[in-house]
């Protein structure tokens, strides 16, 4: 059996009105979309059996719909009055659909059976609302379709707490599209799937939710899935970075940025409608649970000038005058996210609409409503979307619209630039009672990415800008200056500690000469924290907390005494235990063994075949007797068998060949990654080593064959710290010696890189 709409060797990028079978699965739009519905409606009468009273074909899903993407699944259900043999009229409809490798979700029921399982599970009486009649008996397909639309408008109502819930999860499974780098086209909050959700409100006659922005939204949004479908050949939802220039192209969007952004913006646009769709759903059982028809809604005083109605806010009528208060808007965004309640849409509309802007620099009230919107945690997330849907955002800051949608292309960030900057805020309020000022953290972690987007160094290029932002909404002299040097050294403790030995004095002199005072020191500490959770899972670990932890401490000592605190002594053990010892304790590898070259990288080779990833190694030698300490995290999470590491650490220790040679094979096996790898030296930051840095694509055993090249190279290495930011990796080795050589450095430079 061949496919109805099998794939066309040349795909054009519109669709042309009309055409064969063939060429339909190429085209993109609701034309074509169309047009596949009517191609497959063709095909399935086709297949049904001819002068069969009482039994009908219904399409639901997207061929009810008609919005049939290229490789969409189908949905249909056989409808019968009890008509004998209908499992062998059913056989005969889905084994040919299965022969043409079409996915198929397929019911059989009586109209009775529909109507009961539609009344009792929400998303399938959700489905049916879609049905459409495709062949056989039509009147039964028309009486199951009245029958489901009046029962839907009969419970509907009813239904909504059980239809918010499964919505929610979703939404906690897949994330909010608009903010999404990689987000589901379907699934995730602001897709399509929401489009359903949307329709179905409507149908229960609560609330009109298909406005036209809606629907032109939707349009473009099931283009881009058409296109998706295009580019990759098969069915798919998930718009990752790697197809978005493809889709672009078949879109005739200019470039994959300006995609990301015209999906973020549509995404906005039906999470909005669905914001506005559960207010309504909201009102309307408030108002049966609190009186008659004509009841007036009571009014509860909030904060000044905001009072709660109907479980929205809303002006009260002092506010109201010849001249609003220019701090109003922020005032009514910081009321509705501490109270964790939404601001009515009429009083947004008033606010963007009346609301004068803001003098420069702001007055106290409205910078204390800032910092209290951003500080208010939970509530700031959908607070703050409120006021970006109306331009609220925009008034207060100009530099918002550059910053909207903005997508962020390293793989460690989850979400686009406006949203990260939010959710920095947002993570912020977690560690403002480790501060001596709270309001100059929130402040600082809402601004310390604002460069992004522009040519440069980030850090650099957003310092004055964020200062400029924060003189102009009333910061003090000394409190702006701290803002710039919050965003300019953002990425100091991060960077430093997991690149640098903090062992090393001039480590810490240089951090502690850069920071300047420990009032700084804890705001940047709690800063990177923020930053690296609103950045995503793969930017922070439990190691590089307490990284950080530790270099904040040693910097603290240094600042607050003007003394170095001392490197950790070697365990005694290590030093008096007969060789070879191994200590295993937690994600921490310890061994001590006779001094020899190659004993590095034989512990990193041995690390690697029992898949531990090291993020940092340091190595001493005391009257011969060499100790190797490295840090570790599961590779794939599942903790490692501690006797038969111990084993093979112990046989590599005492130099078997026979072990040495296994390991190192197993992890020369795994190389990954395509992209160029590249050194830079670093001659000035350690105290008796230069630093060799790597920055390469990450794969196992990448670490072995580094300090197996360094050792067959001749140099020593005192210390190690391997950072891993999602595929790639950064790794700094301290060498021991000058190395004023150019000639040997190049020497090594060229070992290194071969070896990876």
């Amino acid at each position: 059996m061949t496919n109805p709409l099998s794939e066309p060797p040349a795909p054009p990028a519109r669709p042309a009105a009309g055409g064969s079978l063939d060429e339909l699965q190429g085209h993109i739009g609701s034309a074509a979309r169309d047009e596949r519905a009517a191609a497959l409606d063709s095909w399935l009468t086709t297949l049904f059996p001819s002068h069969l009273p009482g039994v009908s074909l219904i399409a639901v899903g997207g061929l009810g719909r008609r919005d049939c993407a290229p490789y969409s699944d189908l949905d249909l259900v056989l409808l019968h009055n009890g008509t004998a043999g209908i499992d062998r009229i059913a056989s005969s409809l889905w084994y040919p659909i299965w022969d043409a490798r079409l996915g198929l979700d397929h019911s059989v029921r009586t109209l009775p059976e529909a109507l009961s399982v539609a009344h009792d599970d929400v998303k399938v009486s959700l489905g049916l609302l879609d049905a459409r009649h495709v062949a056989g008996d039509a009147a039964l397909s028309a009486e199951l379709i009245a029958a489901v639309a009046d029962q839907w408008r009969r419970t509907a109502v009813r239904s909504m707490p059980q239809l918010r819930e499964i919505t929610t999860s979703r939404w906690t499974s897949h994330g909010e599209l608009a903010f999404l780098l990689e987000g589901d086209l379907k699934e995730a909050s602001g897709g399509l799937r929401d489009i359903t959700l949307l329709r179905g409100i409507g149908r229960a006659g609560i609330a009109d939710t298909m406005r036209p922005a809606v629907r032109a939204a939707t349009l473009r949004l099931l283009d881009t899935r058409d296109a998706l479908h295009l580019a990759v050949g098969r069915r798919v939802d998930r718009l990752v970075a790697q197809e978005r220039k493809a889709v672009a192209d078949l879109l005739g969007i200019e470039d994959p940025d300006t995609l990301l952004r015209r999906v973020s913006g549509d995404a906005r646009t039906i999470a909005h409608a669905v914001d506005d769709a559960w207010r309504a759903v909201d009102r309307l059982r408030n108002r049966r649970r609190t009186g008659p028809p004509g009841t007036p809604a009571a009014r509860r005083p909030v904060a000044r000038d905001v009072v709660e109605q109907d479980g929205e806010l809303v002006l009260a009528r002092t506010a109201i005058g010849p001249v609003p208060d220019p701090s109003l808007s922020l005032r009514v965004a910081a009321a509705a996210a501490v109270v964790r309640l939404p601001i009515a849409r009429a009083t947004s509309e008033w606010l963007a609409s009346f609301c004068p802007p803001l003098p420069t620099p702001w007055p106290p009230a409205a910078r204390a409503a800032l910092v209290s919107l951003l500080g208010s945690g939970a509530g700031l997330l959908p607070a703050w979307e409120t006021c970006d849907r109306y331009g609220l955002i925009d008034a207060w800051l100009p530099e918002w619209a550059r910053m909207r949608g903005l997508p962020q292309h390293h793989p460690i960030h989850r979400y686009t630039l406006d949203r990260h900057l939010v959710q920095a805020a947002y993570e912020a309020t977690a560690h403002t009672r480790e501060v001596d000022r709270p309001d100059l953290l929130l402040i600082g972690a809402f601004l310390h990415d604002v460069g992004k987007g522009l040519p440069g160094d980030h850090s650099i290029v957003g310092a004055p800008i964020a200062a400029d932002i924060a003189a102009r909404i009333g910061l003090p002299p000394a409190d702006v200056a701290m803002i710039e040097k919050m965003v300019r050294l953002h990425l100091l403790l991060p960077d430093v500690a997991t690149r640098r030995d903090l062992s090393d004095p001039k480590t810490i002199s240089a951090v502690a000469e850069a920071v300047g005072d420990t009032q700084t020191l804890h705001l940047l500490h709690a800063l990177a924290r923020a930053d690296s959770h609103a950045t995503g899972p793969a930017a922070w670990s439990d190691w590089k907390g307490r990284l950080m932890a530790e270099l904040v401490d040693r910097v603290h000592t240094r600042l607050d005494t003007g003394a170095l605190p001392q490197p950790p002594e070697p365990d005694p053990e290590l030093l008096d235990g007969t060789l070879p010892v191994v200590h295993l304790d937690g994600d921490r590898v310890a061994v001590a063994a006779a001094d020899r070259r190659g004993l590095l990288a034989g512990v990193a080779a041995c690390l690697a075949m029992h898949r531990l990833d090291v993020v940092a190694a340091n190595t001493i030698t005391v009257d011969e007797r060499a100790i190797v300490e490295f840090y570790t995290q599961p590779r794939y999470g599942s903790p490692y068998e501690p006797v038969a590491l111990a084993a093979d650490l112990r046989r590599v220790g005492a130099g078997d060949v026979s072990v040495t040679q296994r390991v190192r094979a197993r992890a020369m096996s795994a190389r990954g990654g395509t992209a160029s790898p590249r050194v830079v030296w670093q001659r000035d930051i350690a105290t008796d080593a230069v630093v060799l840095e790597l920055r390469a694509a990450d794969s196992p055993g990448l670490l072995y064959r580094v300090t197996h090249a360094l050792d067959e190279a001749g140099a020593e290495i005192r210390a190690a710290r391997i950072s891993t930011l999602g595929s790639d990796v950064v790794d700094a080795f301290y060498l021991v010696g000058a190395w004023a050589s150019e000639e040997e450095r190049d020497r090594v430079e060229a070992a290194v890189l071969a070896a990876v």
